[in-house]
């Protein structure tokens, strides 16, 4: 799922069980409220922190059965106890929140990949958790399309991060194909550039892949949507590697076209 603003977050569809609506509306809001603190507006860093630490203070509240004290809060206590949901996906999102605040580079793959841990996968356990799905295979695999999926939006959206002062692809993949930050903002797709987003498309290619069959053995609404979602991630990746990555000259995005495929693909697919 990606953080900025969960594109991929399945709010609203017309595939979730009505009852399940409401639940899924309160996190997305409390997702997207956290993800807002930490990355819009004019406010001072110390005054971010202070916003995030409130929405913990109102998690600790709610697992003592105590009535939250931010209005936002409400809605999501209120599914939490319906539907039993975790706490600790909610706490990882607003830790990987606060990292935003003062961290623009990630030195390594594995740090990245343990930043998607708290971003991206929390999502995908909350969905699951939802649905009662909660056996540790299930889980893992969710982990991987959920870290795959926040990968690829890194990878297509490396030009207009840039603009906003951050370089999710790893320092040290930068280095080993020859590729400066200088390059990124000069938006020069060269052979090296080239090189790189070939080889992290792969990586993220195969992370989503791993975790794809979920889609299959999840039955009903759930399976749909995920395997949906699934096909968007390998789309996009298709037009990233059609592209040969140049990211500079238009953001890959899904068109009508791609929606029918996957649609007709998804509903095949069981």
């Amino acid at each position: 799922m990606s953080v900025g603003h969960y594109e991929n977050f399945p709010v609203g569809s017309i595939l979730l069980p009505r009852r399940m609506r409401r639940a899924v509306h309160a996190i997305y809001h409390f997702a997207r409220y956290a993800d807002d603190v930490a990355d819009e507006g004019e406010a001072e860093a110390h005054e971010r922190w202070a916003e995030l630490d409130r929405l913990e203070a109102d998690l600790d509240r709610i697992a003592r059965g105590e009535p939250p004290r931010i209005a936002l809060m409400a809605p999501l206590a209120a599914a939490i106890v319906e539907h039993a949901l975790p706490l600790q996906p909610f706490r990882d999102l607003l830790s990987a929140f606060r990292q935003d605040i003062g961290k623009t580079r990630y030195q390594s793959f594995g740090e990245l990949v343990d930043y998607c841990r708290r971003s991206a996968n929390p999502v995908g356990r909350l969905m699951l958790a939802l649905y009662g799905e909660t056996d540790a295979r299930s889980l893992a695999q969710s982990d991987g399309i959920c870290t795959a999926l926040q990968l690829i939006n890194f990878w297509q959206d490396a030009a207009i991060d840039w603009q906003k002062g951050r370089v999710y692809l790893p320092q040290e993949d930068l280095a080993r194909f020859g590729v400066t930050e200088e390059q990124i903002a000069a938006g020069r797709c060269d052979a090296k550039w080239r090189a790189l987003m070939r080889f992290e498309i792969e990586r993220a290619r195969k992370m989503l892949q791993a975790g794809a069959p979920l889609g299959r053995t999840l039955r009903g609404r759930l399976g749909l949507e995920l395997r949906l979602i699934v096909m968007g991630g390998e789309r996009i990746l298709q037009k990233l590697h059609a592209s040969d990555g140049d990211v500079f000259r238009q953001r890959p995005r899904l068109n009508g076209r791609d929606w029918a495929y996957m649609i007709w693909r998804a509903c095949r697919a069981r």
